[in-house]
């Protein structure tokens, strides 16, 4: 219901715009369309990352490697997976809620997610061309120490 709420406004709006100048409303849907078309390829991949990741890991696996029971090492074991991937929130916390279902324990899906989104080390050789090399390890590090204590926050309090 909320959603045709929006899609109705976005539409009325679009129509106003389009009314009030033409050139203007058509210049924006083109610059949109090309975000668009820039965003596709990488919301497939994302989605195809995901269905592979949990058609390989079924749920003993994961119970396994990141399991409640897991503790410590679990934990590590997600700390190092999530430090390697690198995926917007967008995927990244339905992932987790995922995992949660399966059977995955909420330090160690606490320790992925939160590195998956903080550390990137996929990321690094583009860090280093915009940035330096210095700056990039540094943010990687602290970015992984700052997981490391959000990740013991969360087993102590869950």
């Amino acid at each position: 219901m909320v959603s045709s709420v929006l899609y109705a406004v976005a539409g009325i709006l679009l129509l106003v715009s389009f009314i009030k100048d033409k050139n203007k409303t058509k210049k924006s849907i083109k610059v949109a369309w090309m975000s668009f078309e820039k965003l596709v390829p990488i919301v497939l991949a994302m989605m195809l990352f995901i269905g592979i990741t949990l058609a390989v890991l079924n749920q003993s696996v994961i119970t396994t490697l990141i399991g409640s029971e897991s503790g410590v090492l679990g934990a590590i074991i997600a700390l190092i997976i999530g430090s390697i991937v690198s995926l917007p929130s967008f995927v990244a916390f339905p992932l987790g809620g995922t995992l949660l279902k399966a059977g995955a324990g909420y330090m160690q899906v606490a320790a992925l997610v939160s590195t998956i989104m903080a550390v990137g080390i996929v990321s690094f050789p583009a860090e280093i061309k915009y940035f330096n090399k210095d700056i990039a390890v540094k943010r990687i590090v602290l970015s992984f120490m700052i997981c490391i204590v959000f990740t013991a926050v969360i087993g102590m309090v869950m």
